[in-house]
């Protein structure tokens, strides 16, 4: 196991309050742990941002099944980015509606540039992109 340091943090009561609020929502224990994972995340989207850090991207989204053309533009523009898209998972919402997700592995450029494409095409309601890296 590694060894731990211990540090002191001083913040006012109200954001105190508001972090306990917080952590007890998401099943944290106790404060450290929290902290550890906030330091964590911040590291991995500082890592994500280097042009050289291997990065990996899901981008889900919502879009009408009856966008005219939209599946075939989808799959030409995703075999198009065969290096990046390594994998994708389509479900039927309802009668009208689908979800996406795209599994994609790159520098994090590329990747927000297809996200951006993908959410930009005619017939996409709403979708997210998140990175994310092995590196912390």
């Amino acid at each position: 196991m590694k060894s731990l340091n211990r540090f002191g943090v001083s913040m006012e009561d109200d954001l105190l309050e508001k972090f306990d609020l917080l952590i007890t929502r998401r099943g944290y224990t106790n404060r450290s742990e929290a902290i550890r994972d906030l330091v964590r995340e911040k590291l991995v989207d500082e890592a994500v941002h280097k042009s050289n850090t291997p990065t990996f991207g899901i981008i889900s989204y919502v879009y009408d099944h009856h966008q005219r053309e939209f599946e075939g533009i989808l799959t030409d523009f995703q075999h198009h980015h065969f290096k990046q898209i390594v994998s994708s998972t389509h479900i039927h919402i309802d009668h009208d509606t689908c979800l996406e997700s795209v599994i994609m592995k790159g520098k994090a450029l590329e990747l927000q540039e297809i996200a951006n494409k993908i959410l930009s095409f005619k017939g996409v309601k709403h979708g997210k992109l998140i990175l994310t890296s092995s590196l912390t």
